[in-house]
C-alpha cells in the first residue's frame, strides 16, 4: 500500500509564477512566507497544545469553534479561559449556535462572562432570515497573544478522545500549530466574523505578530458563505497535480464538478486516493457518499474506509509539495454555505510529513474495489463499531446530493450509476405519497405552504425595512 512520496519534478519558473498567481486568485489570499508549522495528530495532542497556549496567554485569546460541549473537555477549556479572563487577559469566543445546540447552554458560559470574557453565538435563529440556519460557522481556530495559532477540524468535546471503558478508540483528526506572519490573516478572519455578530474586535495584534518565525510558505483560506474560495482552490489543485493527490475527508459527498476534476486527474496518470470514515450516524448520508464511489473507482481512483471509531480529519496533499489542513469537508456545505478556515501549505518538508502520515493511516483502512456484481466491495472484511457523530452540515450536503440525483434522473443529463439509481425508489415513494396526501387531504399541504409563504414574505419585508434603516444611518454618518 506504500507509495513513493517524493516531490514531482520541479516546474519551470514561469509555470511556478502562473501557479502562484492562480492559487492566489482562486483562494483570494496571498502566499505568506516566513512561518513555522507543526503537525498535530489527533485530539489529545491538539487539546494539550491548545490548553497550554491558553494558560500561557498574557494579553489575548481568540477562540472560534463549531462545537463546545458541556463535558469534561469543554469544562476544562471553559475554566482555563475563565482563569485567564479573571487575570485580565482579553478572551473572545465565537461559537456556532446550531453546533452548540444541545451541547452547551448559555449557563455553561456564565462563569467566563462573569470573569470578563466575551462570547458570541454565530447565526442564531432570526425571523427575517428563515433559511439562515443553512450557513454555519464551522471553523476551528485559536490564536493566543498574536504569537501562536492553531487550525484544525477538531471540536472541543470529549468524544474526540474516545472511551477506553467501552472500547471506543479516539477519533482520527488532524491540526496544526502556526507561528509567524500568517497569524495576521488568521486574526483578520476571526475579526471579520466577530464584527458580524456585534461591535468590532477591540484587540489590535498586528504589531505583536512576528514578521518571520520559520521558512514555510502558506495561505490562510478563510471561507465565507457563497464565496467558494476553497472550492476554487481544490478544483485548481486537482487540475495542477502531476504525480499524486491524496485526500482525507470526514463527510465526502460527491459534487459533480469536483468529482469530474478528480476523474480527469486520475485518467491523466495522477495517483488519486480518498480516505473516508467507515461508519456514519446518518445512514442516508452514508448511502449518498457510497453512491459516489463507482465513478471514482472506474476512473482508477483508490477509495479507502477508515477502520477506527471515526475519521474526522480534512486534509489533502499533492505532489509532495502542497498540503491543506483545516475545517472544510469535500461537500457543497463547506464549499458554499459555511464559514470555514484552512491553511494551504507550499513546503516540501511539511507536505512529505503529511504524506507519511497518510500512508500510516492507510494501514488502518480497508480499500474499496469494484466487485463483479457492479457494486463496490471491500478488499477484506473489517469489524468496526457502528458509532458516528460530527458536523450537522452533512444533512444539508446529503439533501443536495439526493436532489442532484433526482434532478439528473428527471432531466436525463447523465447516466446514473447503480448506487445512485438505488436512491430513486425511495424518492419515488416519498413523491407519490405527497401526491396522494395532496389529492385526498389538500389542506394538509395547503396550510403548511401558506404558513411558510407568509413567514417568507414577512421576513423579506423585515429585511427591506432593515436595509433602508442601515442605508439611512450610513448616509447620515457620511458613508456610501
Amino acid at each position: 500500500m506504500a507509495a513513493n512520496t517524493s516531490s514531482a519534478p520541479p516546474l519551470p519558473p514561469q509555470a511556478l509564477q502562473l501557479a502562484e498567481q492562480a492559487l492566489s486568485r482562486a483562494g483570494g489570499t496571498p502566499l505568506i512566507g516566513g512561518n513555522a508549522v507543526d503537525l498535530l495528530i489527533d485530539a489529545r495532542e491538539n487539546f494539550d497544545a491548545w490548553l497550554a497556549a491558553i494558560r500561557r496567554a498574557r494579553e489575548s485569546v481568540l477562540l472560534e469553534n463549531y462545537i463546545v460541549c458541556d463535558d469534561v473537555v469543554g469544562r476544562e477549556f471553559r475554566d482555563a479561559l475563565r482563569e485567564r479572563a479573571a487575570a485580565g487577559v482579553r478572551v473572545r469566543v465565537i461559537r456556532d449556535w446550531l453546533g452548540c445546540l444541545g451541547n452547551s447552554r448559555e449557563a455553561f458560559w456564565k462563569p467566563l462572562r462573569d470573569a470578563g470574557g466575551e462570547v458570541r453565538a454565530y447565526n442564531p435563529p432570526r425571523f427575517d432570515n428563515p433559511l439562515g440556519w443553512l450557513s454555519r460557522d464551522h471553523r476551528k481556530l485559536l490564536v493566543t497573544d498574536g504569537s501562536l495559532g492553531f487550525v484544525s477540524g477538531i471540536c472541543i468535546a470529549a468524544k474526540w478522545l474516545g472511551d477506553a471503558q467501552t472500547g471506543v478508540t479516539p477519533w482520527r483528526d488532524t491540526g496544526v500549530a502556526i507561528r509567524g506572519p500568517a497569524l495576521v490573516d488568521m486574526v483578520a478572519a476571526f475579526a471579520d466574523t466577530w464584527s458580524q455578530l456585534g461591535a468590532a474586535l477591540d484587540i489590535d495584534l498586528v504589531g505583536r505578530i512576528p514578521a518571520t518565525a520559520g521558512s514555510v510558505d502558506l495561505r490562510v483560506v478563510a471561507e465565507r458563505p457563497s464565496h467558494a474560495s476553497l472550492f476554487r482552490t481544490d478544483q485548481l489543485i486537482a487540475a495542477m497535480a502531476r504525480k499524486n493527490l491524496w485526500l482525507t475527508d470526514a463527510y465526502f459527498v460527491g459534487f459533480a464538478p469536483y468529482v469530474q476534476a478528480l476523474i480527469a486527474a486520475a485518467r491523466d496518470g495522477v495517483d488519486v486516493r480518498l480516505l473516508v470514515p467507515g461508519t456514519s450516524n446518518l445512514k442516508l448520508v452514508a448511502r449518498l457518499s457510497h453512491a459516489g464511489y463507482r465513478p471514482l473507482l472506474e476512473a482508477g481512483i483508490k477509495v479507502y474506509e477508515w477502520n477506527g471509531s471515526m475519521l474526522h480529519a480534512k486534509t489533502a496533499v499533492a505532489d509532495g509539495r502542497w498540503a491543506r489542513i483545516g475545517s472544510s469537508n469535500l461537500n457543497i456545505s463547506s464549499w458554499m454555505a459555511n464559514c470555514e478556515l484552512d491553511i494551504a501549505v507550499e513546503n516540501a518538508g511539511f507536505a512529505q510529513q503529511l504524506a507519511a502520515q497518510y500512508e500510516k493511516d492507510l494501514e488502518n483502512a480497508t480499500e474499496i474495489v469494484l466487485a463483479p456484481a457492479r457494486t463496490p466491495a471491500r478488499v477484506h472484511a473489517a469489524t468496526r463499531p457502528r458509532r458516528g457523530g460530527g458536523s450537522s452540515s452533512r444533512a444539508a450536503a446529503g439533501a443536495l446530493r439526493l436532489a442532484n440525483t433526482i434532478g439528473a434522473a428527471i432531466s436525463d443529463r447523465r447516466v446514473l450509476g447503480i448506487a445512485e439509481a438505488g436512491l430513486l425508489p425511495g424518492a419515488t415513494v416519498v413523491l407519490v405519497g405527497l401526491a396522494i396526501v395532496a389529492a385526498l387531504w389538500p389542506r394538509l399541504v395547503a396550510w403548511p405552504f401558506a404558513v411558510i409563504a407568509l413567514w417568507l414574505g414577512a421576513s423579506l419585508l423585515a429585511r427591506y425595512f432593515g436595509a433602508r434603516r442601515a442605508l439611512a444611518t450610513g448616509n447620515k454618518d457620511g458613508r456610501h
